[in-house]
């Protein structure tokens, strides 16, 4: 009844099988992949024809991580998957971008990538295996993919290179890297690292490249064995149109691009355009011959050229700077009145404000995933409004883009965070783009580092971010720092790299191309660390380390230990205890299973006052020590004090004062705040306290300096 057709092969020890033909029959291609025992199922589908109108490549990659893959239900009140989840965007996104450069040039119908992860080992991660099978369903599906790609993930263990480390191995690994390409070259990559060098970086992608050469092969088997004739699709011939386009419009063309403010430039070459289309449609009207979208399309493609042709010819880009200078940098922190922290971060025609705020446990946010559940204390949250480009348009959740840009910020900046045990704070970064001409995502990072520090976080050291670009004709390439928007669209590279002074934190590379080679990437890493480097001179003008102190507004929080058996006494029964010490004192206040307290508020009698009610209650007062009390009743015999939190004790009628008493309430009344010292325990264990022994008005313990001084004369006496 099937017709299966399967490879397998040892890959990073561990077997990978890719098998076709048994499932989802009715898709274009469909494959389903095991590593280990993590399962993935991707299939393709490819309109019949394009719709009409579209001039883009209308591609679409869906990602989902389907919960009983790990044997699990979902967390929260809806027990089905619903929207995707941050790792479903981000792994989407993952897939998409080493595939999508691969298809031909015109191919316009509609084509939906579909990746399910159907069983997870939990300890091989789903991503790379998704991106493996996408890619051999893809080239078995006939579409005109000039695939196959493949992926890799390389940890850096022990200064070792490691291939697809295993999840319970990543949190030793500096290095958290993965790399897609086809046989030849790289086409993306995307890393997290611990300040790792530039040449570590490097030997970590070529690494991956080599290493996933075999999954290539094994795909490439496969395809011979069951894929699809290729589709075929019309594709015009434009050439007449650029050349006869070319006479009309290259000279203002040139000088729109040498215009240096975008909002300039941008109207000149809607000027320059409109100049075109009425040269070819005199009269506004379509011509079925030359239709309006093939026309303005070959203008699009000039437009192209001719940056690219200025640039590999002068060396001086579209705002006359040359190859490797960044634009002029303004650096403000403490930018924002009222929040923990803030920053104001301007490079040339792109802004961010970035704020930062401090919270405590209660504000770490809570991740389902096929794992299991985990609380994260640093978020980093990216918007991009339209605003910020000059245009108008929809305001709502996040896209995927803004996700993207924010985790690719996220990996930036995580490793150079000191450790919670060392700032137990949770902390939310919030980056608003108010201006975009070029890589927001590492202003984001410039921005954060600032917002930061002004927030009084010791981080380890300032990490900022550039962008680089690439333009590649035949043999001749130009490699650019800190790109503008425009070079982003017209060029061949969007190559980010962020850091300190002392390495790499992350890595982030898309080629629209065929791919890069390995002297291309170590030349735009090194120009890179030249440009990060004056980046990093120019924040430091504003802010080079954290502040002192925290912001006036941020919480302060007390960490301290109690005894894990007291636990259930400092919450209470049903939360009672601690709800009630949380509404006297009004802080925050975060119990951990291993006795770890937290206290958190802006005022800081407010956190003393409930250390010590949660100290009162966790551990036992002390004889001989000192307390202040409040009397709660007083009867014939005495009075009874709460002297240490919860806990009572008498002070008898005798002890009350020096002089004889005749009756309690002559001394104390009920209210009233008292100093007592702890004598001991009864035979019943009844606490016994005493008032005669302390000096109500400054506490000082009177039967200690009543021994002093006795000492003192014993001694004096002795000497004579």
């Amino acid at each position: 009844m099937f017709d299966t057709q399967r490879v397998q092969l040892d890959w990073g020890g561990r077997p990978l099988t890719l098998e076709t033909g048994r499932i989802a029959r009715q898709a274009d291609g469909a494959v389903l992949a095991t590593y280990g025992e993590t399962t993935v199922l991707a299939t393709v589908v490819a309109a019949k024809a394009p719709k009409p109108g579209v001039d883009f490549l209308p591609l679409t990659v869906n990602y989902t991580e389907k919960y009983y893959a790990a044997g699990r239900i979902p967390g929260g009140y809806f027990k089905r998957e619903r929207g995707p989840t941050e790792k479903d965007t981000l792994t989407s996104r993952l897939i998409d971008r080493p595939i999508r450069p691969l298809f031909a040039d015109g191919w316009r119908c509609d084509t939906q990538v579909i990746v399910t992860v159907m069983s997870h080992d939990l300890e091989n991660d789903p991503d790379i295996v998704a991106m493996v099978a996408a890619s051999a369903a893809l080239t078995l599906s006939g579409a005109p993919f000039m695939g196959p790609i493949g992926g890799a993930r390389v940890g850096f263990i022990n200064n070792e290179y490691v291939l697809n480390p295993q999840i319970d191995e990543m949190p030793e690994s500096q290095l958290d890297l993965v790399v897609a390409g086809t046989a030849d070259a790289v086409l993306m990559v995307e890393s997290e690292a611990k300040e790792l060098s530039e040449e570590i970086m490097l030997g970590a992608v070529m690494f991956g490249h080599r290493h996933f050469q075999p999954v290539i092969a094994a795909i490439i088997e496969l395809a011979e064995k069951a894929a699809k004739e290729p589709r075929t699709f019309d594709q015009p011939d434009t050439k007449a149109i650029e050349k006869e386009m070319l006479g009309i419009v290259e000279q203002d063309l040139r000088k729109a691009y040498s215009i240096p403010a975008k909002a300039e430039r941008q109207d000149a070459v809607a000027a320059v355009k409109k100049k075109a289309m009425a040269h070819f449609f005199p009269d506004g009207s379509d011509n079925p011959d030359r239709p309006m979208q093939l026309v303005a399309g070959v203008f699009k493609e000039l437009e192209a050229k001719i940056v690219r042709w200025n640039i590999l010819d002068t060396s001086k880009r579209i705002d006359g700077r040359d190859l490797v200078t960044v634009r002029p940098i303004v650096a403000e922190a403490g930018f924002l009145p009222r929040t923990h922290g803030s920053a104001l971060f301007t490079r040339g025609e792109t802004q961010a404000i970035v704020v930062a705020t401090l919270g405590t446990g209660e504000d770490e946010q809570w991740i389902d995933a096929l794992q299991g559940t985990y609380k994260e204390a640093f978020l980093l949250h990216y918007n991009f409004p339209p605003f910020s480009v000059g245009e108008t348009g929809r305001i709502g959740a996040p896209g995927r883009r803004e996700i993207g840009h924010g985790k690719l910020a996220w990996r930036a900046i995580r490793p150079i965070l000191p450790s919670k045990e060392d700032f137990p704070y949770t902390i939310r970064v919030v980056s608003e783009i108010t201006e975009s001409n070029g890589s927001s995502s590492m202003a984001t990072v410039c921005g954060t580092s600032l917002a930061l520090m002004d927030a009084g976080v010791p981080l380890k050291r300032a990490t900022a971010g550039i962008a680089m670009g690439l333009i590649l004709e035949d043999k001749r390439y130009a490699v650019l720092s800190d790109i503008l928007g425009d070079e982003d669209h017209l060029g061949d590279m969007d190559f980010k790299v962020a850091g300190t002074d002392q390495g790499v934190t992350a890595l982030q590379m898309d080629i629209k191309i065929a791919g890069i080679t390995e002297e291309i990437m170590k030349v735009a890493l090194g120009q890179a660390k030249g440009g990060r480097m004056h980046i990093l001179g120019e924040m430091g003008k504003a802010l080079d380390k954290a502040r002192a102190e925290l912001g006036e507004y941020a919480p302060r929080i007390e960490t301290f230990k109690i005894a894990t058996d007291k636990i259930r006494e400092v919450i209470g029964t049903g939360g009672k205890v601690i709800r009630e010490i949380v509404e006297k004192t009004g802080a925050k206040i975060n119990v951990e299973d291993d006795g770890t307290v937290k206290v958190a508020s802006a005022d800081a009698e407010s956190i003393k006052a409930a250390v010590n009610w949660i100290k009162s209650i966790a551990s036992d007062p002390e004889i001989g020590h000192i307390y202040e009390g409040t009397v709660v009743k007083t009867m014939d015999f005495g009075a009874f004090v709460n002297f240490f939190g919860a806990k009572d004790g008498l002070v008898h009628i005798s002890q009350l004062a020096a002089n004889r008493v005749q009756k309690t309430t002559d001394v104390v009344k009920e209210g009233d705040k008292v100093k007592v010292k702890l004598l001991g325990f009864d035979e019943r264990g009844k606490v016994r306290l005493s008032m005669k022994v302390v000096d109500q008005q400054t506490g000082e313990d009177l039967e200690a300096k009543q021994k002093a001084e006795r000492a003192e004369q014993r001694e004096a006496a002795g000497g004579e």
